[in-house]
């Protein structure tokens, strides 16, 4: 499903991090599909409340945390600049879909990183 919200469309999600060679590209783009995937679901299921923008971004959080294995095993791992670029880029996507009010923690609550 391509995404139709135009600022999403035009971002390029963890950029910072591809520019740093400690973050292995094949696993940043394995976060990147999940944030690309947050954006269709929050496109195809419109959540109406920050509630239910929640469910989905907990959903792509524990995805993340799956994906701290495949850091580790890279010789990576989501530290303290990786985890600030990731939770911006959470919090783009609620603001770009209409929920600037989202709280930036809450967004990625159930995150083990």
């Amino acid at each position: 499903m391509p995404i139709t919200n135009q600022q999403v469309a035009e971002r390029t999600f963890l950029q910072p991090l591809y520019a740093d060679a400690y973050f292995p590209d094949r696993v940043l783009d394995k976060g990147t599909a999940i944030l690309l995937r947050l954006c269709e679901r929050i496109e195809a299921e419109k959540p109406s409340d920050l509630t239910a923008l929640y469910t989905l971004t907990w959903a792509a959080t524990e995805e993340f945390n799956l994906l701290e294995a495949e850091f580790e095993a890279a010789g990576s791992e989501i530290e303290t600049v990786a985890r600030e670029e990731i939770a911006e880029d959470f919090w783009f996507i609620a603001s770009a879909y209409g929920f600037a009010d989202a709280d930036a923690e809450e967004l990625i609550a159930t995150r083990d990183w």
